[in-house]
């Protein structure tokens, strides 16, 4: 049973907080990455206490929360 449980441990998707998924969605575009999904960069922002109109632009969206991440302190 000890075997099953460490396989079914390492195959359990790792929560992130959101201040590492803003992090990540950040590094991902400066690294040259397009985001295909708005609204999973929604998302985060909302994650992050943005307001998120579904109309805002993609692009708009990144650097509010560029912005909040530089406003937040780091834990």
């Amino acid at each position: 049973m000890k075997w099953f449980r460490a396989w079914l441990e390492r195959r359990r998707p790792k929560v992130l907080s959101e201040r590492q998924r803003a992090l990540d969605l950040i590094a991902a575009v400066d690294a040259g990455g397009v985001p295909l999904n708005p609204a999973r960069v929604n998302d985060i922002a909302r994650q992050l206490g943005l307001e998120v109109s579904t109309r805002a632009r993609v692009e708009d969206t990144i650097e509010r929360i560029r912005a909040a991440l530089a406003r937040q302190p780091t834990p």
